[in-house]
């Protein structure tokens, strides 16, 4: 499965003379689906396969293409594939081939290039937080890890029940309901403390709560600061009743929320600092330059976009076009799509990437950036 290990070590991946084939196909598990997506894999690969022909290319060249194309289509055979999506990177002349599984389907895609196409990796991963799902009622709490669309149960616990209802009039009933209300919160508090350890011990990152609607308040008000600000939202649900299913399907839709509301935010906050003078880049063209010279502290792209562009491998110049580097006067390289090499450099240079699903003005930009220090004059470039 994907993990930010996996993207670093691609993201690493050194630009040599021999193309890197990048694959990505969507997996289903019936048999039918199964032909089909060896298929759908077959095709692509036909789309660079004349490049393992190509008499002016250099026979080592050719060699590695068409063991990129071997070793694919094997493990393309092998059926043991999980729902969602594959991704296949593959170099033969430099001895690399990583498949990697992705929780969600993607679009098919096939792109040969001087390095991994990492994108959609990237994107996947940001949208997976490690959560903390809990429904928690007046007396009971279960709890759920749920991460990469993944979800396994991690705590479950009773106290004692308190009596909502059917109390005497009078200064008796006054008694035994404070006392339930008692009980409750104390119940409340140990699941306070529970999730507050498990938060400290680095076991989730966010957290979605469900329960009775009219219980949930008083339950939220037991959470500590450090906790409140993590609560990625709430559901309603039946402790009785909720199937496992159920929770799942709820917390996510939490987090697809909660995602797009962050989405809106920094971007409205980037926009904003652009606005007031602060060091920020609105624009592919300046964001490649802040990418350039390392300026980008947290990098805002619209999913989905892919616009062709220019990248010098020596020096790390992006641009949407161009043919020299002026920063060094050496040639540069075309490739298929030049955000993907500003979501690597960024990376390299230790910057935040953000991927933007959410309908935001970015859509007019591609890109922007918060910048770590304003951006320099821009050189020359040599077209």
């Amino acid at each position: 499965m994907i993990t930010q290990e996996t993207i670093d070590r691609l993201v690493q991946f050194e630009e040599s003379r021999f193309p890197v084939v990048s694959v990505y196909a969507q997996v289903d598990v019936d048999q039918p689906a199964r032909l089909e997506f060896r298929a759908r894999v077959l095709d692509l690969l036909d789309r660079i396969r004349p490049m393992a022909e190509d008499r002016s290319l250099d026979r080592d060249v050719r060699m590695s293409v068409r063991d990129d194309l071997a070793r694919i289509m094997d493990a393309v055979v092998d059926d043991r594939k999980t729902p969602g999506a594959v991704a296949f990177f593959s170099c033969s002349g430099r001895n690399l081939f990583e498949e990697v599984a992705l929780p969600r389907p993607v679009h098919d895609r096939i792109v040969q290039d001087a390095t991994p196409w990492i994108r959609p990796l990237v994107a996947t991963l940001e949208e997976y937080h490690r959560t903390c799902a809990v429904l928690v009622d007046r007396s009971r709490v279960r709890s759920w890890e749920f991460y990469l669309d993944e979800m396994r149960e991690t705590d479950t616990f009773r106290d004692p029940f308190p009596r909502t209802t059917g109390y005497p009039d009078g200064r008796g009933g006054d008694r035994l309901r404070h006392k339930a209300d008692e009980m409750t919160k104390h119940h409340y508090r140990r699941v306070a403390e529970l999730l507050t350890d498990r938060f400290r011990r680095g076991e989730f990152e966010l957290l979605a709560v469900g329960g009775q609607a009219d219980e949930l308040p008083a339950f939220l008000d037991c959470l500590p600061a450090d906790l409140r600000v993590r609560l990625a939202g709430t559901f309603t649900a039946d402790m009785d009743s909720a199937t496992p299913a159920e929770v799942r399907a709820s917390a996510r839709a939490v987090l697809e929320s909660h995602d797009r509301a962050e989405e809106k935010r920094l971007v409205d906050e980037c926009l904003d600092a652009a606005a007031a003078g602060q060091p920020a880049a609105v624009g592919l063209d300046d964001s490649l330059w802040a990418g350039s010279v390392a300026a980008a502290r947290s990098l805002l792209v619209q999913d989905g976009e892919t616009v062709p562009g220019v990248v010098c491998d020596r020096d790390g110049w992006l641009a949407l076009s161009g043919t020299t580097c002026p920063l060094c006067g050496e040639a540069v390289r075309q490739t298929p799509d030049v955000v993907d090499e500003l979501v690597a450099a960024v990376i390299e240079d230790g910057g935040s990437i953000e991927h933007v699903r959410a309908k935001t003005p970015l859509r007019e930009h591609v890109a922007a950036a918060t910048l770590r220090f304003p951006l320099p004059p821009r050189p020359g470039a040599d077209d």
